[in-house]
């Protein structure tokens, strides 16, 4: 007698079933579990200035602003560290999980080591102290700015734009302190700097990196020997950018250790550069040496540089930016624990731990999106650009410091990768393959062929419109969004 086989189908439709329950399951969580891992950090971090400060009302404040540091830490880690490593893995010289490692350890590095031991209270200057007197006022002024900066830099990177934390907070601070103290208090010709800066970040960023992808191109990747060209121009252009970073790691990532002006930090510069090219000249021989002489080995040459300059931009950012969430919770904790607004005050290392642990924690957990968009979303990058991308960023800060003029790190290196998009568009459209032309005989196909040439874009229109806006009215939407806190936070304590 034949067996029913309705009961092993039944189970087998049973069994799919609560397979594909499971797998929707685990896609609804997902999505929940990197939110969770912030909330929790937030969440300890407050606990530990609970313990250290007890749970009266001066403990809660600064247990407030515990959490609301480690939130604007997570925003900064998530937002801004990818314009560091973003290009390294659009060019496929770093996986995303190397590039996320690297990160972590140098902004942590960075942070900790050269992060510094002393900050101003008042962010940039836009404030002019002796228009807030008061400890109390001057407590909610930081905790609103810090609040909108964190908040701002949250909504920027859901929108997917890359936007300066130094920019952030300087709004955050700028509305609170005129909701506090009127207009009046503001350094207005400081805040004409800074708006300065929203236009010439970007534009030396891209004009530098377009500058030196037409070097490149027209000295190395285009040359007929390729490899004879790489093997003379590669260890020049590897010293420049050891020296472009050793200057820039002297004037603002090691600022905060020691001071070292500008014309001492560009000897440094020149006598490392000067080392790299011995140090480099026959390294680069011996690994061109037996290659293919094609486009594809000449970019293949610039991936390790590439990678180091990830790590030393990762390490100037953390040991710059970190200020950026640690200062006004510093400022917080020494006025509520002094009773008076002071014009600089010491970092706690608890506080720094905030900042450093922060910074890695929100890159590991959010920082994916964004690097993909710096690295991929924007325009096509391989090693050769996103080498230039990394060396404008380095040149363009120490070419503003020599200037005086304030830059933003996040629009130079996003505005760099904009550089190199648009050049590749205006070379695509000026140039003239000799081969190409000769083929094209009939003057319809040489129209057609013109006409390809002419509108071809290479740099996603959609995503240029968001970060510019963004850009634009980060300041103006910080500073509202920090007005309204001050005031419902001055509403309700008063």
């Amino acid at each position: 007698m034949a067996k029913n086989p309705r009961p092993n189908r039944t189970l087998d439709r049973d069994l799919k079933s609560r397979v594909v329950l499971e797998q929707a399951t685990l896609a609804i969580r997902r999505p929940l579990v990197a939110p969770a891992l912030a909330g929790l950090f937030i969440f300890q971090c407050g606990l530990i200035a609970s313990f250290a400060f007890g749970m009266g009302s001066a403990g809660l404040i600064i247990t407030a602003a515990a959490a609301i540091g480690a939130y604007m830490a997570l925003n900064i880690g998530a937002n801004d560290v990818a314009n560091n490593v973003g290009p390294a893995v659009g060019a496929n010289a770093l996986t995303m999980g190397g590039a996320l490692l690297i990160a972590a350890i140098f902004e942590t590095a960075g942070a900790l080591l050269a992060g510094g031991d002393v900050v101003g209270t008042i962010s940039k200057g836009i404030i002019d102290p002796s228009f807030i007197n008061d400890a109390q006022t001057f407590v909610w002024i930081m905790l609103a700015a810090l609040m909108a900066g964190a908040l701002w830099l949250n909504l920027a990177t859901w929108l997917g734009a890359p936007v300066s934390t130094t920019h952030s907070i300087v709004g955050g601070v700028l509305g609170a302190g005129m909701a506090a103290a009127g207009f009046a208090a503001v350094n207005w010709p400081k805040m004409a700097q800074i708006a300065a800066s929203w236009v010439i970040s970007p534009v030396l960023g891209g004009l530098v990196a377009a500058l030196f992808l037409w070097f490149i191109k027209s000295q190395v990747s285009d040359q007929q020997d390729k490899i004879k060209a790489a093997r003379r121009w590669l260890p020049i252009l590897i010293s420049i950018m050891a020296g472009a970073f050793s200057a820039y790691l002297a004037v603002k990532g090691l600022k905060k250790i020691i001071k070292i002006d500008l014309q001492t930090a560009l000897l440094i510069g020149l006598a490392i550069g000067a080392a790299s090219y011995f140090i480099t000249k026959p390294l680069i021989r011996k690994q061109s040496e037996g290659k293919p002489n094609t486009k594809e080995t000449v970019r293949g040459l610039f991936s390790v540089p590439l990678v180091f300059a990830a790590a030393l931009l990762s390490f100037a950012h953390g040991a710059n930016d970190v200020a950026n969430a640690v200062g006004p919770l510093a400022a917080i904790v020494h006025t509520v624990d002094m009773g008076d607004v002071a014009a600089k005050v010491a970092i706690p290392f608890w506080v720094m731990g905030i900042g450093a642990a922060g910074l890695s924690i929100g890159l590991l957990l959010f920082g994916p999106k964004m690097i993909r968009m710096v690295g991929e979303s924007i325009t096509r990058l391989n090693p050769l650009r996103a080498y230039c991308v990394a060396l404008s960023a380095a040149i363009t800060v120490i070419i503003a410091s020599w200037l005086g003029l304030p830059v933003s790190s996040t629009h130079i290196a996003v505005g760099a990768v904009f550089g190199v998009g648009f050049f590749r568009e205006f070379h695509w459209r000026v140039s003239t393959n000799a081969a190409e032309v000769q083929q094209v005989v009939a003057t319809e196909a040489a129209k057609a062929l013109k006409k390809k040439r002419k509108y071809r874009k290479l740099v996603r229109r959609s995503h240029f419109l968001t970060i510019i806006a963004a850009w634009v009215i980060t300041v103006p939407a910080a500073g509202l969004l920090s007005a309204l806190i001050f005031l419902v936070l001055s509403y309700f304590a008063g």
